[in-house]
């Protein structure tokens, strides 16, 4: 089934040095550009992470040293992705886990502010999850009735994902709405307010920490009972996105408690 889109829609997926937003780094990066249409552009790159591949991340993406030695920086070609990605939505399989995070963290170290909070974020592995609890290869044999070749290989798993999506379109007509908007919010697991998961929402459209001796505590209060703790975390091993998140809820707390 052919997706409804309002803007542009991004499928992409990353191969990276490991899966560590705040240490790793992408080394691959693939998608499809759908526009509303129905033209297609697609894409691979490889990019040079500048650090060494651990040879247990070559295992599973087969992507070596010398393969990218020779490539350009991420931080070399971040503007020119940024302007193609500009005004687009986004789906990925396990992207709102992984993919858009690493992807804006490079963004925000390449000295971008590339907004990804304007975009509606599909991920289809919660999709699949949601629906029969399966992984990449299974979702695309059960969906597609293909083997998946290939795998890890970032254009075949951008493929198999946007194959993925169009099917599970045209087996749940009655369950999933064609419409990004539905989709991003149904692909939803959490309430997130940073794109990690650190803080949330919770039942009370209250922004708590999702982690540490805070965990379900409201961010706000807490900035104010102990302000050190704001400290921490920028200088501690959180992502960029982060740490500008709770940067942004910092200033508001000081003026809510001021004009108290």
């Amino acid at each position: 089934m052919k997706i409804h889109l309002k803007k542009p829609l991004i499928v992409f997926d990353l191969e990276t040095t490991g899966i560590n937003v705040t240490q790793d780094r992408i080394i691959e990066i693939s998608y499809i550009k759908i526009h509303p249409n129905g033209n297609e552009e697609s894409k691979m790159m490889r990019i040079n992470p500048e650090r060494h591949i651990p040879e247990a991340t070559t295992k599973i993406h087969g992507i070596t040293d010398d393969d990218v030695k020779d490539c350009p920086t991420f931080k070399e070609v971040a503007q020119d992705l940024a302007n193609t990605f500009e005004g687009c939505d986004f789906a990925g399989y396990n992207s709102n886990h992984f993919d858009i995070p690493m992807l804006v963290e490079e963004m925000l170290r390449a000295g971008i502010d590339f907004d990804i909070r304007k975009a509606k974020l599909i991920d289809v592995q919660n999709i699949f999850h949601k629906m029969e609890q399966r992984t990449l290869s299974a979702a695309y044999k059960f969906y597609c009735h293909k083997d998946l070749v290939n795998a890890h290989s970032s254009m075949a798993d951008t493929s198999a994902t946007y194959e993925v999506l169009k099917a599970q379109l045209d087996r749940y007509p009655d369950t999933l709405a064609n419409n990004v908007d539905f989709l991003a919010d149904f692909s939803k697991m959490n309430n997130n307010v940073d794109l990690a998961g650190r803080m949330i929402y919770n039942e009370q459209k209250e922004i708590v920490f999702n982690f540490g001796k805070y965990k379900g505590k409201s961010v706000l209060q807490t900035l104010h009972n102990d302000p050190g703790y704001y400290g921490w975390i920028l200088q501690g091993d959180f992502p960029r996105d982060t740490k500008n998140v709770l940067t942004r809820i910092k200033l508001s707390e000081a003026n809510i408690f001021k004009s108290k």
